[in-house]
């Protein structure tokens, strides 16, 4: 039998950086990505199953409407155990879809962010199980969240 699918969602560059180096979890589930096609993540998730979101998702309302639908098609084709993700904007389809269908989902804030809540980490928040911060200076703005230290 198969391990429950991880859905691992995060914007090219950065973000796909910060959620890859928790790759000895991830890497013993079957799973797939949703990010955008770039040429970074292009070579770092080559190999790996995933589906390409287009950009810019939360500033734009037609790839917003277009990442909404990818969604739906993702989680029709695939029905992930957990959605996983570091941000940013194309999360906030997928956080969603998730908490309509009640797929718990973990939104890690990024290392790099200490004093206030990223735009997507707010918008994804009503939908969000489970939100780990890098820093422990993260809590003061974000009670919720749990201090769970840097990714390796």
């Amino acid at each position: 039998m198969a391990s429950p699918h991880v859905l691992l969602v995060a914007s090219s560059g950065g973000h796909l950086a910060r959620l890859w180096p928790s790759r000895p979890w991830w890497n013993e589930h079957e799973r797939f990505w949703v990010t955008f096609r770039t040429p970074d993540a292009t070579s770092t998730l080559k190999g790996e199953n995933v589906r390409w979101a287009r950009r810019p998702t939360t500033r734009h309302i037609g790839d917003l409407i277009r990442s909404t639908l990818l969604a739906v098609r993702v989680f029709t084709r695939h029905r992930p155990a957990v959605v996983v993700s570091t941000g940013a904007g194309v999360a906030l389809p997928f956080f969603v879809m998730a908490k309509l269908l009640g797929v718990p989902t973990v939104r890690i804030e990024v290392y790099d962010r200490i004093d206030t809540p990223t735009l997507t980490a707010l918008l994804c928040r009503p939908s969000t199980s489970l939100l780990p911060a890098q820093r422990e200076e993260r809590r003061e703005s974000t009670p919720a969240s749990i201090t769970a230290g840097p990714l390796p």
